[in-house]
């Protein structure tokens, strides 16, 4: 074993051989999303752009949750989590499946989202997610939702992400709004000593083929998870460990279909209902067999 001299130690302290390497930095941000969170949404339509003289803008949307946010795997390269929400009575609380997150570091297989449940196979070059690290967003029933890749930053003590990334409308306004179809998100992420944040400047965009985008409307939205004390999400905590092989079979069939890399293009329902349903209403012991075959059905 090597036995520095404390005079040799400071040198090496002074140029940094003792520091973290960015990657650690990034990689200690990323797993800091996970825990137990007090969770407030806030979204705000902020412009319109409509010709329509009685365009009605979104109404303000403000909520709170309580969010676990499971750790599923990582290693130096790739960071996946799950989000719970624990909703109804403390003393009775129910857990959702909510939404999913991976990080991949350098990664050069992307779906950006396009438009009407597609999104289109990308293959990037190495030098141009050099550094970056690829968020991928699924929705509940672990499909895909919208994917966006930046560097993480780290500055004057604070940690962040931003990236811009196409995406289906939100599911607080897929029932209630029909004139746009795609929302082009600005996602950013920070770290705070109190938990995170993520917050959006969003524009609402009518695509249509061989035609130029149009901005419908823009929106803001600011995001806090404040961390509490993790035994406050137990609940969802039990029913990951109860359900996480049955979720682990979906996430083999979906990481089975990326791995094709081709477009993938998405049903909206299947005898009259969506993927998530289907899902949901399957036994913690579930068959890949049928779960493979559920997926399937929902592929054009």
């Amino acid at each position: 074993m090597k036995i520095y001299s404390l005079k040799l130690i400071l040198i090496m302290v002074s140029f940094g051989a003792f520091a973290q390497t960015k990657k650690e930095k990034d990689l200690a941000s990323i797993k800091a999303i996970c825990g137990c969170f007090e969770v407030n949404f806030n979204f705000a339509e902020t412009f319109n752009y409509s010709k329509d003289s009685i365009y009605q803008p979104s109404e303000n949307k403000y909520d709170k949750a309580l969010e676990w946010v499971q750790l599923v795997d990582s290693n130096e390269d790739f960071v996946s989590m799950q989000h719970l929400l624990i909703v109804g009575d403390i003393l009775n609380p129910y857990v959702i499946k909510h939404w999913r997150q991976d990080w991949m570091y350098e990664n050069t297989d992307s779906f950006p989202y396009a438009v009407n449940n597609t999104w289109l196979y990308k293959s990037n070059e190495a030098s141009e997610v050099k550094g970056q690290w690829t968020q991928r967003v699924f929705q509940v029933d672990d499909s895909p939702r919208y994917e966006g890749s930046a560097t993480w930053v780290h500055v004057d003590g604070r940690s962040f992400w931003s990236s811009n990334a196409d995406a289906p409308l939100p599911r607080r306004e897929i029932t209630k709004r029909q004139d746009y179809n795609v929302t082009l998100r600005r996602n950013h992420h920070e770290i705070f000593d109190w938990g995170w944040s993520h917050e959006q400047d969003n524009d609402k965009l009518v695509r249509e083929a061989d035609k130029k985008d149009v901005i419908l409307a823009q929106e803001k939205g600011y995001n806090t998870y404040r961390k509490v004390e993790n035994e406050r999400c137990i609940a969802a905590q039990v029913f990951w460990e109860d359900n996480k092989e049955m979720w682990a079979l979906v996430r083999k069939q979906w990481n089975t279909i990326f791995s094709m890399r081709q477009n993938i293009q998405l049903k909206d329902k299947v005898e009259g209902k969506r993927l998530f349903q289907y899902l949901f209403a399957l036994q913690s012991n579930a068959k890949e067999e049928e779960i493979s075959a559920i997926i399937t059905s929902f592929l054009f």
